[in-house]
C-alpha cells in the first residue's frame, strides 16, 4: 500500500504571528517555522498503518508531500526522520499567497506524481489557516471518498474504516481505497525522531517539482489569482484589567449584574 501524507510548514504557534501590512498575508518570515503539530499526528497515523502491515499486500510505503518555499525542507526532514520513506516537495515562486482552492489543485496534481497511491492522510486543519476543508477539497478533485476528523483508523485489504468523534456523538465511516483521510488531534501522540532516524532522513529521496512539472498554469495560483483576500486587519486589542468588586453584603448581586452585562447569564 502507498500512503501519501500531506504536511505543511507553519509559523510556530508559541511565537507572535502577524499579517503583512502591504497585502494582509501572514508574515512567515517574522517568526520561526515548524512542521504543523497536526501533520506530525498524520505522519504517525500513516507509520502505524505501515507497521501494522495494513492494506493490499501488507507492504506499505509512506510518502510525505508539501507545497512551500525552499525552507519547507526542514518540515520534510522532520517527517522523514520520524520514519516516512520519501518526500515530494512542490516548490515554485508562483504559488506564494495561493488560496485554498489553488492549494488543493496543486496538491491533487502532485499526488498524481506518486505511483499507485491508496490512501492520502492529512491533518484536520492547519494552525495557520484553520480552514479545515483541505482534505475534503483534495478528495473532491481526485473523485475519492473523504473520511474526515478521524479519531481511529484501520485498513483491512482494500477497505478503510474510521471512527469520528464530534460533539454530536460517534460516527463510524467505511470506504474503499483509494481514499482521503483527515485526522484529529486525539488520534495519537506522535513519536520523537531517534538519532538513527535523523541520520537516515538525510539519505532519503526528496523529489522537488515545479508547477510546470505538474502541468499547472501559473495564472491559476498565487495571491493575485486568489478567490479570497484580506481587505483590512487590525491588531488584537490589549488585554484590559479585570473589574474588582468589594463585598459589602451585596457581592452576589454585583457579580450577577456584571455577568448580565457581559451576556454570560
Amino acid at each position: 500500500m502507498n500512503i501519501v501524507v500531506l504536511i505543511k510548514q507553519v509559523p510556530d504557534t508559541y511565537s507572535e504571528r502577524k499579517l503583512r501590512d502591504a497585502d494582509g498575508v501572514l508574515d512567515r518570515d517574522a517568526t520561526d517555522s515548524v512542521l504543523d503539530e497536526i501533520n506530525e499526528r498524520a505522519v504517525e497515523a500513516a507509520l502505524q498503518l505501515k507497521e501494522a502491515g495494513a492494506g493490499p499486500g501488507g507492504d506499505t510505503e509512506v510518502t510525505v508531500l508539501t507545497m512551500g518555499p525552499s525552507r519547507a525542507t526542514d518540515a520534510i526532514r522532520k517527517a522523514l526522520s520520524m520514519g516516512a520513506d520519501r518526500a515530494v516537495h512542490v516548490s515554485d515562486e508562483a504559488i506564494a499567497g495561493s488560496d485554498a482552492v489553488s492549494t488543493a489543485t496543486v496538491l491533487a496534481k502532485a499526488i498524481g506524481t506518486v505511483d499507485g497511491v491508496d490512501l492520502v492522510v492529512a491533518g484536520n486543519e492547519a494552525s495557520d489557516g484553520r480552514g479545515g476543508a483541505m482534505a475534503a477539497m483534495v478528495a473532491d478533485l481526485l473523485s475519492w471518498p473523504a473520511l474526515t476528523h478521524v479519531r481511529e483508523v484501520t485498513v483491512d485489504g482494500t477497505t478503510v474504516t474510521a471512527r469520528r468523534e464530534t460533539d454530536d456523538g460517534v460516527t463510524h465511516l467505511t470506504a474503499e481505497l483509494p481514499a482521503v483521510l483527515s485526522v484529529s488531534e486525539k488520534i495519537n501522540e506522535p513519536r520523537y525522531p531517534s538519532f538513527k532516524g535523523i541520520m537516515a532522513a538525510k539519505k532519503k529521496p526528496v523529489a522537488t517539482v515545479t508547477l510546470a512539472d505538474l502541468g499547472v498554469d501559473t495564472g491559476r495560483v498565487g495571491l493575485a489569482n486568489a478567490l479570497s483576500r484580506v481587505t483590512s486587519a487590525s491588531p488584537k486589542p490589549p488585554k484590559s484589567a479585570g473589574e474588582k468588586t468589594t463585598d459589602e453584603g451585596d457581592g452576589g448581586t454585583k457579580i450577577a449584574a456584571y455577568l448580565v452585562t457581559q451576556k454570560l447569564i
